[in-house]
């Protein structure tokens, strides 16, 4: 199974929280093709397809941003301090390339941490952030300077890995599997004629820096009935998974459909029973609160809006091989395909 044309565009293009510019408009352009295409001052994007029978409007909604790096200082030795935008573990980016966002253009670079300087029998101090920095070649703090300023973004250097099957990894995949699977329901349901209601697809910024700016700002702009937040979720699948705890999520064993306080019962229903009918494997997760997605803005703008949260199981979660199943994007695309065409004029979302 070939990873998706666009999938593959938006993986390649970087675009860190609060830098998603370059990324954005990949999106928008191929947004262009289903529907006239929004955006707004923060950098949110959305296209609308318009309904045709009066029922409620759905927004689905992924975030374009990734997590990455940006630089704080600029050392007189001709190394840059960084600092994480998003949360990862700093051992992840320890020896990694990276790919900087200047205002020339992206540069490559290299992110290691200082050297620690052990008396026998001393243990090694755990890494932190504060002990990386970024080295992109520079010989003194002088061209250092005419290379980077403060601010500047850097996220990890490489394209996807095919692996065996439908397996796929690379950086980024959380989340613009989001954005992908919002505009390819979009285009599909335009295809089969178009839906009910509205359909809105959205790719919203800053969603790693946790205030979810961008989801908060698009559903309050575009007003939809319905939202289902299209994100990634961490497979159990592996050494040191925790059922119990966090579910049996599964690569390859289908979308994930969550349940909890700040999702909608009569959304979680209809997206349950369009599963079963379309024959779509999936599995359910549990939330106790917050979902911590953009389904945690949602839920919440203007009077409430009825919400849910569909998820692509991801191992690997923030680091430069996060590894999907390309068959559980596609199932989640069908799924919420089927779920859009089902939304009728006058479905009751009352609490």
């Amino acid at each position: 199974m070939p990873l998706p044309d666009l999938l593959e565009q938006l993986l390649t293009t970087p675009g860190p929280s609060g830098q998603e510019r370059t990324v954005a408009a990949v999106w928008r352009k191929a947004a262009g093709a289903v529907g006239e295409v929004s955006s707004d001052v923060l950098g949110s994007s959305w296209v609308r397809v318009p309904g045709t029978a009066g029922g409620p409007s759905l927004a689905i909604v992924g975030h374009i941003d990734e997590i990455g790096v940006v630089i704080t200082h600029l050392g007189d030795d001709g190394f840059a301090a960084v600092r994480p935008i998003g949360g990862f573990d700093p051992h992840v980016i320890l020896g990694q390339r990276v790919s900087v966002l200047t205002r020339d253009g992206t540069i490559p670079g290299v992110v290691h941490a200082r050297k620690q300087k052990l008396k026998r029998g001393a243990d090694r101090k755990p890494l932190d952030y504060d002990d990386l920095f970024l080295d992109v070649g520079a010989k003194d703090a002088e061209e250092l300077g005419t290379l980077v300023r403060p601010g500047d973004g850097a996220v990890w250097h490489g394209s996807p890995l095919a692996l065996h099957g439908s397996r796929v990894v690379s950086r980024a995949f959380d989340n613009r599997i989001g954005c992908y699977v919002a505009l390819e329901t979009a285009r599909r349901v335009a295809e089969h004629g178009g839906p009910r209601g509205d359909v809105i697809a959205v790719a919203a910024v800053q969603e790693e820096v946790g205030d979810f700016a961008g989801s908060r700002t698009t559903a309050f702009a575009t007003e939809p009935e319905i939202a289902i937040a299209v994100d990634v979720t961490h497979a159990t699948d592996v050494r040191g998974g925790d059922h119990e705890d966090e579910g049996k999520v599964v690569l390859g064993g289908g979308p994930t459909l969550q349940r909890g306080p700040s999702l909608h019962p009569t959304v979680f229903e209809l997206l349950h029973e369009t599963a079963e009918k379309e024959g779509i494997p999936f599995a359910v997760e549990v939330s106790r609160g917050h979902t911590n997605t953009d389904a945690d803005a949602v839920y919440l703008s203007r009077r409430g809006v009825a919400t849910g949260l569909v998820s692509v199981p991801l191992r690997y979660m923030h680091s430069p091989v996060e590894m999907v199943d390309l068959e559980d994007i596609e199932r989640a695309v069908q799924l919420l395909t089927a779920f859009a065409q089902r939304l009728e004029p006058g479905l009751s979302l009352a609490g």
